[in-house]
């Protein structure tokens, strides 16, 4: 017998002992929040989505135009539901996506976390609850969702199969069973309402969450489904080796001009997880027979992106497969013995590509500032256009203090000599500012501004409000009181 059979066989009685927690399954408050959202005009994806999804809008529809109550909350939530549309449809569609996955069941909809605990793009439509809790009463969501019971039961029972067979492949090849993860939980919901072309992935604390709309003949997007769930697997083990993940973080410098996704250029962990499945992922691309050279173009094409610790992966994978080492005990070694230095050296040699894949996996647990905070690092290591881009993502998204997000385009503005767009940024960030850093600080280059514009009065004005809020401030503290004692005049380097 094979060492891959010995250790299914393994896995099958650790499955059998110890369950994991692994579902495909539905969601009535995701269905809830999709049917609502449909009604309301969002219709990506239409086209390729199955009948039932173009039954149910019709349902609702109908149930919304049935009274006067249900026109009344159908109308506000509708409002409410264009107000809050983004220029990409699936971006659209995340933000309810990561919502729903938040909310107790209906009528109530309560969330299931404090609102400060919501990951930021849920957030920004977490308003829609009290309309959607009426529009769930008023339209009769309930009874439409009973009335397609059974049909999102076949849904689920046509995938179950491939995705038992994906989940049993993937613990095979790794040698590790899933079942030893113990409070950890892995969902695939299912729902018809939302656009077929699109999968929506999350990582909420130890839970991770794949929602996908199937469409009309569409195989289940088992590739999406498998990068998820090697999250899930490989997640756990950076979290124990955090030792060896600092030890990775003079890389994250070679991989700053790269078209990925900010979070791996700030956080060594991310990235040697990334690179991990990625490698995963070239192993095991195609058929068992698929040659080399197809399996190295998807190496080649993840480095492109600033994946550059998918090679090293890639060959440790190599040498796990012939070992009767699984994933688990082989791990840590895996991690210790990455020779930094050289990988940076041949990070170094990397053309890296104009776009990268987007990240399937959202972290959507909230992290305060983090695009904020590397825009500051981009700022400060002189490249404006990022600073700006990020700062103007983190404001377009709703996703952190607007604020000190209009600060930072107006210390952009200020670097490209742009004063009249400094000044606009500085009074809008003063508009919506709490940290007294940030008003200190935009109350003194106003009034930096307004002396170089020779308007004392204006400027003294800038200058006592920065006096007032710098008080726990000693720099802006000081700027403020120089600003007081003569007009400013900007010598080789200012503040």
């Amino acid at each position: 017998m094979s060492l891959f059979a010995v250790f299914g066989l393994a896995v099958q009685l650790c499955l059998a002992q110890n369950p994991p927690k692994v579902a495909l399954d539905t969601n009535e408050s995701l269905f809830a929040v999709l049917a609502a959202i449909n009604n309301c005009g969002y219709d990506s994806g239409l086209n390729i989505s199955g009948p039932i999804r173009a039954q149910i809008r019709a349902e609702v529809a109908n149930a919304a135009a049935a009274s006067d109550a249900a026109k009344d909350v159908s109308g506000t939530l509708c409002q409410y539901f264009s107000e809050h549309q983004q220029t990409d449809p699936s971006h659209t569609l995340a933000q309810y996506v990561s919502l729903a996955l938040y909310l107790g069941p209906p009528p109530e909809f309560a969330l299931k976390v404090k609102d400060a605990d919501l990951p930021p793009d849920a957030s920004a439509v977490e308003g829609i609850l009290p309309m959607l809790q009426k529009f769930y009463d008023e339209a009769g969501l309930g009874v439409i969702w009973q009335r397609h019971r059974e049909a999102y039961a076949v849904l689920t029972e046509r995938y179950h199969q491939p995705l038992s067979k994906m989940l049993f492949d993937t613990e095979i090849y790794l040698k590790l069973p899933s079942a030893g993860y113990l409070g950890h939980a892995f969902t695939v919901y299912l729902d018809p309402m939302g656009d077929p072309g699109e999968t929506n992935a999350r990582n909420y604390g130890s839970d991770y969450y794949v929602v996908i709309s199937p469409g009309t003949g569409s195989a289940l997007k088992m590739e999406q489904i498998r990068h998820t769930y090697l999250h899930y697997l490989l997640d756990p083990m950076a979290l124990k080796y955090p030792t060896a993940m600092e030890r990775l973080k003079p890389l994250l410098a070679s991989v700053k001009n790269a078209p990925m996704d900010e979070g791996f250029k700030t956080d060594a962990s991310l990235l040697a997880t990334e690179c991990l499945i990625r490698a995963v992922e070239a192993r095991t691309v195609g058929s068992k027979k698929a040659p080399e050279s197809e399996r190295q173009v998807a190496v080649g094409e993840s480095v492109r992106q600033g994946f550059v610790l998918t090679p090293y992966f890639y060959e440790a994978l190599v040498k796990l497969e012939k070992s009767p080492q699984g994933m688990r005990t082989a791990y840590g070694d895996m991690v210790t013995t990455i020779d930094v230095r050289k990988e940076q050296r041949i990070a170094a040699q990397v053309q890296f590509a104009k776009k990268a894949d987007p990240e399937l996996l959202h972290l959507s647990r909230p992290v305060s500032g983090k695009l904020l905070v590397t825009a500051e690092q981009r700022l400060s290591a002189g490249d404006p256009a990022a600073a700006q881009k990020l700062a103007q993502e983190a404001l377009d998204q709703h996703s952190e203090d607007a604020g000190r997000a209009l600060f930072i385009l107006a210390q952009v503005a200020t670097v490209n000599r742009d004063m009249q767009g400094a000044r606009s940024y500085f009074e809008k960030a003063l508009g919506v500012a709490q940290e007294p850093k940030v008003v200190a600080w935009s109350h003194i280059y106003l009034g930096r501004i307004f002396d170089l514009q020779e308007d004392r009065e204006a400027a003294l004005g800038h200058y006592r409000a920065a006096l007032t809020a710098s008080a726990s401030l000693p720099e802006a503290k000081a700027a403020a009181q120089r600003g007081l004692d003569q007009p400013y005049a900007p010598p080789s380097h200012s503040q």
